[in-house]
């Protein structure tokens, strides 16, 4: 797999399409982090780790509304393996005028884009969900 992380959020993406209520995903420490962040936003309502004798499966439990709407109605890749997006600690964009929610890797570890203003960083944009 060259991008584990795009293959995460169309794992995401696609369990919403499917009107899932859970989607499962191998596990990672980034692929974990990324979900407790989209869980922290209010964009699902729980992450939970099983391990087994290899890699460990990351169960994501989707969020609905009351009329079944999903909570998340866009998620795009930003930085992408043939093209990276890197930017300085001014330059964090705002996703959708500050209702969505843009996810940085920093050398601070991965965070939102208001943690990274707040801490004065900049890194590589992974994704912009909203």
């Amino acid at each position: 797999m060259t991008d584990p992380i795009a293959d995460f959020l169309t794992r995401i993406r696609n369990g919403i399409l499917s009107r899932k209520q859970t989607v499962d995903s191998p596990a990672s420490k980034l692929r974990k982090r990324i979900a407790e962040i989209l869980r922290d936003e209010g964009f699902v309502t729980g992450v939970t780790e099983s391990g087994d004798d290899k890699q460990g499966t990351l169960s994501v439990a989707l969020k609905w509304d009351g009329q079944n709407r999903p909570a998340i109605t866009g998620i795009r890749r930003v930085s992408k393996p043939g093209q990276r997006t890197y930017v300085g600690a001014t330059d964090i964009p705002k996703v959708r005028g500050g209702l969505g929610t843009a996810v940085i890797s920093t050398s601070r570890g991965v965070v939102t884009d208001r943690e990274a203003r707040k801490l004065g960083v900049g890194g590589e944009v992974l994704f912009e969900v909203w």
